[in-house]
């Protein structure tokens, strides 16, 4: 039996999984909101379907897996109110996968973290978050649903990385003492992914992060030195010029444990570190794949 995920918001994260499901035999059926998007996943082998504003019951009936990719707007989750009680009631379905963020658990100042740390977000965004993951676990517990939870840390991959606004003479280190980020590769979120679905553990939640939690201003210097270009000027924080988005990352400091994926899911990173990450996405870049 072919099976057929059918993914919400296909965006970087859900185009990384297709690129490995496709080849295995699998149909992808993937929302998107413009024309334009459609047509360029129609290339890709995936279906495309522009939504909200087509019915989509016949693609929930035929999905033995859904994907849920779009991020909380001011009223809420956007997918769960307007199809949430038709998912709810499927009964063939293996595997229901929400994409959310560390952003979640909010600051820690430089504190390690695992899926058991308090969730208090210190962004609005964050508390989104928080709101959503509770509502469909809440749909989820009612009514069976084999839903997992996954908290994404700041993403890169091609075409997402810091190379362009170092070549560009626009990149800054800033320095906030103390602070830390976690990153993941998107082809590690797609590694992740596909493991759950192989093994699924409803009610399930993962931090899908890389070993090497580290300062930002370390990876744009790394780039740089990548690139054997000038170091980026550094700018203490307090007074660097930044938009009320950036400022708000700034917000929060953890380190936050991947211990799970590996434990549970026996996930192998490909990129276990954001020096390997950006040492293969130059290569690739080089190469023109």
């Amino acid at each position: 039996m072919t099976k057929t995920l059918l993914s919400f918001g296909h965006g970087f994260s859900a185009k990384a999984l297709a690129r490995l499901l496709v080849p295995r035999g699998w149909s992808v059926i993937g929302t998107t909101r413009s024309r334009e998007k459609a047509d360029a996943l129609t290339a890709t082998g995936i279906t495309p379907v522009v939504w909200p504003g087509t019915n989509i019951d016949d693609h929930i009936a035929q999905a033995t897996h859904i994907l849920l990719s779009p991020a909380p707007g001011p009223d809420g989750d956007p997918v769960l109110p307007e199809v949430g009680e038709k998912i709810a009631a499927k009964s063939n379905l293996e595997w229901l996968g929400y994409l959310s963020t560390t952003g979640v658990y909010g600051d820690h100042k430089g504190a390690w973290v695992d899926e058991s740390a308090p969730m208090t977000p210190a962004t609005k965004r964050g508390e989104a978050r928080v709101t959503a993951e509770g509502a469909w676990t809440a749909l989820a517990e009612a009514h069976d649903l084999p839903l997992h939870i996954f908290r994404l840390a700041g993403i890169y991959g091609p075409g997402r990385g810091p190379f362009a606004k170092v070549r560009a003479g626009t990149a800054r280190r800033i320095i906030k003492p103390g602070q830390v980020f976690s990153r993941i590769h998107v082809d590690d979120i797609a590694q992740v992914l596909l493991a759950s679905i192989e093994q699924p553990n409803p009610i399930s939640a993962y931090n899908v992060c890389d070993d090497d939690p580290a300062p930002p201003q370390d990876v744009i210097a790394h780039a740089a030195e990548l690139l054997d270009l000038p170091l980026p000027p550094a700018v203490e924080y307090e007074t660097a010029e930044m938009t009320p988005m950036a400022r708000s990352f700034y917000a929060e400091s953890k380190r936050v444990s991947n211990a799970r994926i590996k434990d549970e899911l026996g996930v192998k990173l490909l990129y276990p570190d954001y020096r390997s990450g950006l040492k293969a996405l130059l290569e690739a870049e080089r190469d023109g794949s």
